[in-house]
């Protein structure tokens, strides 16, 4: 078993930055894949960046391109979740997950999830 924690969260204005980092627990978190994805109000779940085994292993959903990074830490088991230049529209609750076999942008394929933690982007 995994257990996921998501912390960073907040409000910030449109052109500001956040840093989210999912914490992790019961394993060792260097042998998971680990996804964020984030949903807003009334909207369905969406994938935003995912890590694999090495460093060279990481997506991005094109919306995110050139403005959010995944990182990993594996002696601190962590992955973090850099945002700049946010934008309105990635408002929404963050979750990050996990999965031994899988770190690509289909949620189903994850085993384990965090809570979330809400992102909010003021205008």
């Amino acid at each position: 078993q995994v257990q996921l924690v998501e912390s960073g969260g907040g409000l910030v204005q449109a052109g500001g930055s956040l840093r989210l980092s999912c914490a992790a627990s019961g394993r060792t978190f260097s042998s998971y894949g680990v996804g964020w994805f984030r949903q807003a109000p009334g909207k369905e779940r969406e994938f935003v960046a995912s890590i694999g085994w090495s460093p060279a292993d990481k997506y991005y959903a094109d919306s995110v391109k050139g403005r959010f990074t995944i990182s990993r830490d594996n002696a601190k088991n962590t992955v973090s979740l850099q945002m700049n230049s946010l934008k309105r529209e990635d408002t929404g609750v963050y979750q990050c997950a996990a999965s031994a076999t899988f770190y690509g942008a289909n949620g189903p394929f994850y085993d384990y999830w965090g809570q979330g933690t809400q992102v909010t982007v003021s205008s």
